[in-house]
């Protein structure tokens, strides 16, 4: 039996591990799956968590308010050099590209024990852009024994980076599976928490998320007078922001649109909360890459308020759009979509980043490992 440790600490790296955790128990004689949550989101990692009928085995409570990337990095690295210490730990699954991604991996390393990085070879090739993800990945990339690529755009980057071919797998994104975790009913049963919020669902949504940290500052002023725009523009349609509890961004947020009767701010959503929005949004503006990966699935146009993108298959496929903190090609593209009917605006291009089965790839291949 293998004892497989998944270390996480935000809720995007939860959604796309929870369908490899799950798949890994369906084989209790085969995994000892262990969870840790460095909790870096602390509230928005458990009550996802939660959501996939998970617990955690190790809690380590990481974070702390204004504290410092380095300060951050220190606390885990630390932490988890505990946990390693005081087990016996045959491979380390992280996913994406967060501060608990780079130290479940250097930790790891420390101790001689595999690296499996699920989402692996996502590039900007701008280590400002988004900052400090892209180093997280890359350095990740070096210590990494197993690369689950996304897609084969993925499998070419780390390519470009002398990774062995045979060390590189595309399986598609966990993000998807995700998804289809979730039954309709699951989703529908959504409708009466928006009920309860006073939130109207109906073909004239806006869903907004802003939370990178290069867009705090100016862009995000930037974007809050564009947004400000496109409510007093189009007060037919109901813009809802799930806002994101960092200060830097909370407090321009309520400052600048909890005057509007058309702007809905609401706290960070559950799972699935989040997915019947998007499900029903007829524009998202996001600077999320999640969602970057999850709205094609439901066909709705996604404007990305980045000036860079490590998922350029969307953009390519013509499922979303780069539109930075740029005000003027917010409001235009925005308009574009919010002047005509919901029907006008369906996207029609399949999904670039999974089918749902990603998960079941990942478990044959660490089977074989």
């Amino acid at each position: 039996m293998k004892n497989i440790i998944f270390v996480f600490g935000t809720r995007p790296e939860i959604i796309k591990l929870a369908p490899v955790i799950l798949e890994l128990r369906k084989f209790p004689k085969d995994y000892n799956v262990i969870i840790c949550n460095t909790e870096q989101q602390k509230e928005l990692s458990n009550q996802t968590l939660a959501y996939f009928g998970l617990k955690a085995d190790i809690n380590l409570d990481c974070m702390r308010e204004n504290q410092s990337l380095a300060g951050v990095q220190t606390k885990i690295l630390t932490s988890l050099e505990e946990v390693y210490n005081s087990r016996k730990i045959d491979a380390t699954i992280v996913q994406g590209d967060t501060m608990t991604v780079l130290c479940g991996a250097l930790v790891s390393f420390y101790h001689k024990i595999p690296v499996y990085h699920v989402e692996a070879g996502l590039r900007s090739y701008d280590i400002f852009e988004p900052f400090p993800e892209e180093v997280m990945r890359q350095m990740t990339s070096r210590v990494a024994d197993i690369h689950f690529a996304p897609t084969e755009v993925n499998r070419l980057a780390l390519l470009k980076e002398n990774i062995s071919e045979d060390k590189i797998h595309v399986v598609g994104n966990t993000v998807i599976d995700a998804l289809f975790c979730l039954s309709d009913e699951v989703i529908e049963q959504s409708k009466q928490f928006f009920v309860e919020k006073d939130v109207n669902i109906d073909d004239k949504l806006v869903l907004i998320t802003a939370h990178r940290r290069e867009n705090h500052g100016e862009r995000i002023d930037r974007i809050l007078d564009a947004i400000e725009y496109l409510v007093n523009e189009y007060k037919d349609h109901t813009f809802v922001i799930p806002v994101h509890p960092n200060p830097n961004v909370k407090t321009k947020i309520h400052s600048r649109l909890e005057k509007y009767e058309n702007v809905k701010l609401l706290t960070p959503l559950d799972y699935p909360y989040l997915v019947y929005l998007m499900k029903h949004a007829k524009l998202i503006l996001t600077d999320s890459g999640g969602i970057q990966e999850e709205a094609p699935s439901f066909n709705c146009p996604t404007l990305v308020m980045r000036y860079e993108t490590e998922r350029t298959e969307g953009i390519e496929a013509g499922v979303s759009v780069l539109v930075g903190a740029d005000y003027d090609k917010i409001i235009k593209l925005s308009s574009d979509i919010l002047s005509k009917p919901i029907s006008d605006t369906r996207l029609k291009a399949k999904n670039p980043y999974g089918d749902g089965h990603a998960s079941e790839r990942i478990e044959q291949i660490i089977r074989k490992g």
